[in-house]
């Protein structure tokens, strides 16, 4: 059986080292770059904190494949472990000294999400949770939240890169939702939006347009917390979708139900929308 706990703790040792090289960038960074779509930002904080992820991995584990945001895919391929890393879960947050922002680090096996670890540095928050091992907080254990009715509940949500592109955005979801529920919040930061999911301090999540990286960690977390996470419409979640429902369990339900009857917004007409 795999050493789950030895995962963790590696995976900790490379969030905690990430997260103190984003600390001595913070505030200090010399250029901030487009990667194609605009507000999908790259820094020399992000690939630095990449570099210390992947040394520390691939020296306790130089079998294991790893796919990474911003190198892509390392190691061996055909290996049943999966490390799934974004060194900066946030850049754009990061790079407007927003304290949004994380290193999240999710290890899938045999294309499961078993291992995961969110290190929040500038609140020097660390999460972590592994399959059968519970979730934590500063190593502290964590439960999601009891609220049980979608009207009582806070939701997070975020908005993706190609939000500019298609007409195929949750901007109507949003709204709706925000009428539904005590309100709707967007953290810009997909790890941490599932942590504090994990936590307690929200009671749920959905995306869209979203990678593995983003979601590896997070969802162990929510799973080990006793939440939920499933596709919009309550199936079986599936990476290749890009699409993720992430609750406390209690309100899954009603928020999947409520997400199928939005509409789209049918005036909405990116063209019309360049600055």
């Amino acid at each position: 059986m795999p050493d789950l706990q030895l995962f963790l703790d590696i995976a900790t040792e490379a969030a905690l080292a990430a997260g103190a090289v984003l600390q001595s960038y913070w505030g200090k960074l010399d250029s901030v770059q487009e990667k194609g779509r605009p507000g999908d930002l790259l820094t020399e904080a992000d690939k630095a904190s990449e570099a210390v992820v992947l040394e520390i991995l691939t020296r306790h584990f130089p079998n294991h494949g790893i796919l990474a945001e911003e190198s892509g895919n390392v190691g061996l391929s055909e290996s049943e472990f999966l490390w799934a890393i974004d060194p900066l879960d946030g850049t754009t947050n990061y790079a407007h000294q927003y304290p949004m922002y994380s290193v999240s680090i999710g290890l899938l096996i045999q294309g499961q999400p078993q291992v995961g670890v969110v290190y929040c540095p500038f609140f020097n928050e660390l999460f972590r949770a592994a399959k059968g091992l519970g979730a934590t907080r500063d190593r502290q254990p964590i439960r999601v939240s009891h609220t049980a009715e979608l009207s009582k509940s806070l939701l997070v949500t975020g908005f993706a890169y190609d939000r500019r592109e298609t007409i195929d955005t949750n901007y109507a979801e949003f709204c709706q939702l925000t009428h539904l529920t005590q309100g709707v919040r967007r953290g810009g930061s997909a790890s941490v939006d599932l942590a504090y999911v994990a936590c307690g301090r929200l009671d749920g999540y959905w995306e869209r347009g979203l990678s593995p990286w983003d979601l590896a960690a997070g969802i162990v977390l929510v799973e080990e917390a006793g939440g939920r996470v499933t596709a919009y419409d309550g199936g079986p979640f599936d990476f290749a979708s890009g699409r993720i429902l992430a609750t406390n369990g209690r309100v899954h339900t009603a928020l999947s139900q409520a997400l199928q009857t939005v509409r789209p917004l049918p005036e909405f007409d990116p063209a019309t929308w360049q600055a």
